[in-house]
């Protein structure tokens, strides 16, 4: 890897740095970031060797440890959000898994919200108990109980915000100053807000992550996660997790995923317009019971979206009046906009959340989080919004 200008444009404005951030080149001085599908690198002697083992050389050894298509990748995202270090994993639960694990150890205590994806639900409740770290799952909108859940060894809160299905907004400001009383570090997924539209390390958060499989990707092509905090904790506590556990990107997802920031601005900004139209729309609906949607001011949390979002979403919820058995029918009704448990794609993609991503958690949580039987979760594409709108419109009328 020879030239390295293009890592140098701190001050590049976001679209700038997606297409050029972070992006090295070899000898060839190739247009495109080149693929390294290489499991290991060789040394010109065994002094080499050892310095790169040592860490005097800081060079390549290993691509469980770290890759330069996957560096390339981690760079670029780093600067997108504001993050002095990054480190990408093989999907987005890996992400989430390894940022929580390098966080506590047996003994310590985690706050996290209750409205939160069925596995992120599944980490908290069942496998962190496993190895000795107690867990309370709070209201995240209510920041009272934040306050009350946090004891002397709590280590970590967590939340998702706007959440996954419902899109409540928490305040992440607000959370973040009951992380820091207590000397916690606060890890936010920021998935569906996207960094386009939300930046919580600017509003206090100590760690990001994303499941890259959504909109970083966007073209429903590869999985992928990646971790964002502090160069400290993240050379300290994540990396040895990384080196001897192995929850490492593929530097074939890696390149995927640059070609996928290319193109995140113009993406996010298309399908967040037309999902404020397709939310409007459904909005004064008879047969739509609810309508939930973080750019509109009817939102439950309008006041705090408008705060610390840029944007709305390219999500919508919405309840059929009729409960599953009406929401079934709205779904089967739909041409354009398919069935699918993945969001953040091209195309506009629709899930029936209790019977789906989470039906694991019980009909009592999922009632306890407003998942009722009528609830749908939209996930608006690219396609021209006057076709969704006219998919959708046929749709209601097959209730």
């Amino acid at each position: 890897m020879t030239d390295t200008k293009n890592t140098a444009g701190t001050n590049w404005r976001p679209a700038t740095a997606l297409v050029h951030g972070g992006t090295t080149r070899s000898p060839f001085g190739e247009t495109s970031e080149a693929m390294f599908l290489t499991q290991g690198f060789v040394y010109d002697s065994a002094e080499a060797a050892e310095a790169r083992f040592n860490g005097e050389d800081p060079g390549f050894v290993y691509s469980r440890y770290a890759n330069p298509t996957v560096a390339m990748f981690e760079d670029r995202i780093k600067m997108l959000e504001g993050a002095e270090a990054a480190r990408a994993t093989a999907s987005g639960m890996a992400a989430v898994n390894l940022a929580l694990m390098a966080s506590v150890k047996a003994g310590d205590h985690v706050v996290a919200a209750k409205a939160l994806f069925g596995s992120c639900r599944y980490i908290c409740e069942t496998l962190l108990p496993r190895f000795g770290v107690e867990s309370t799952l709070v209201d995240g909108t209510d920041i009272e109980q934040w306050k009350a859940a946090v004891k002397p060894n709590t280590k970590a809160l967590f939340l998702e915000s706007p959440t996954n299905p419902t899109l409540e907004v928490i305040d992440i400001a607000a959370v973040a100053e009951i992380a820091k009383s207590v000397g916690a570090r606060l890890i936010v997924d920021n998935v569906f807000a996207t960094p386009m539209y939300q930046s919580p390390l600017s509003l206090g958060a100590d760690v990001v992550i994303y499941s890259a499989t959504k909109h970083i990707d966007g073209q429903g092509r590869c999985l992928g996660g990646v971790v964002l905090s502090d160069e400290e904790w993240i050379t300290e506590e994540v990396m040895p997790f990384v080196k001897h556990t192995g929850p490492h990107m593929s530097p074939f997802s890696a390149w995927v995923l640059l070609k996928g920031l290319e193109t995140l601005p113009l993406r996010v900004a298309q399908q967040t317009n037309s999902a404020g139209q397709i939310a409007d729309f459904l909005a004064g609906q008879s047969k739509v019971k609810r309508l939930i949607y973080p750019g509109r001011d009817d939102h439950p949390q309008a006041e705090i979206a408008k705060r610390q979002m840029r944007g709305g979403s390219t999500m919508v919820a919405l309840e059929i009046e009729g409960g599953k058995e009406a929401a079934f029918r709205f779904v089967n009704a739909l041409d354009l906009i398919r069935i699918s448990n993945n969001l953040g794609d091209a195309k506009s993609l629709i899930t029936h959340p209790a019977t789906t991503t989470h039906q694991s958690i019980g009909e009592e949580a999922r009632a306890e989080l407003g998942i009722t039987d009528g609830i749908l979760r939209l996930s608006v594409g690219l396609e021209d919004p006057q076709d969704l709108l006219e998919d959708v419109e046929k749709a209601l009328a097959a209730i």
